[in-house]
C-alpha cells in the first residue's frame, strides 16, 4: 500500500504563475477564482485543476487543468483561450522549485461553452494534461 505522495504540487498555482505577466495575456486576470463583482464579460484565465492521477512509482502527478477564458465578446475569449493554451503547450522542461514540468498535451481543445452562472459572458473552455515530477 502507498501513502499519500509528501509534496504533492500545487497545479493551480504553477499554472496561474506560468501565465501571468505574460505579454499575450496582458490586462487579463489570470487566478484560481473569479474576481469580485466578476460578470464574466471581464479578460480573465480562471485555472482549476479538473482531475488527474498520482503516479506514485514515477512521484509523477499527472492533472487535467482546466482553462476558462472569458472576453468582453466571443472573438476575444477566443483569442485569449488560445493564448493561454499556447503559452502551457510550451511550457514541458519548466521547473517550480522541487517540481518540474515533464510533458504538456491538449486533452480537449478550445470550445465555445455557454456559462450559466454568469449568462452575460463570453467563455471558452479547454483542458490541458500536464506531467508535474516531484522531486
Amino acid at each position: 500500500m502507498s501513502s499519500a505522495p509528501s509534496t504533492f504540487p500545487d497545479v493551480e498555482a504553477i499554472v496561474v504563475d506560468l501565465l501571468s505577466d505574460r505579454p499575450e495575456l496582458a490586462g487579463a486576470v489570470i487566478d484560481e477564482t473569479p474576481p469580485p463583482g466578476f460578470d464574466g464579460t471581464q479578460r480573465a484565465v480562471i485555472v482549476s485543476r479538473r482531475g488527474g492521477a498520482w503516479i506514485d512509482d514515477l512521484h509523477v502527478d499527472q492533472p487535467l487543468i482546466e482553462l476558462e477564458a472569458y472576453g468582453p465578446d466571443k472573438t476575444t475569449a477566443h483569442v485569449l483561450a488560445n493564448a493561454a493554451r499556447a503559452v502551457l503547450l510550451r511550457s514541458a522542461g519548466t521547473v517550480f522549485g522541487t517540481s518540474v514540468l515533464t510533458d504538456v498535451a491538449e486533452a480537449d481543445g478550445p470550445r465555445w461553452l455557454p456559462d450559466y452562472v454568469h449568462t452575460a459572458a463570453n467563455r471558452y473552455l479547454c483542458v490541458i494534461r500536464l506531467s508535474v515530477r516531484t522531486g
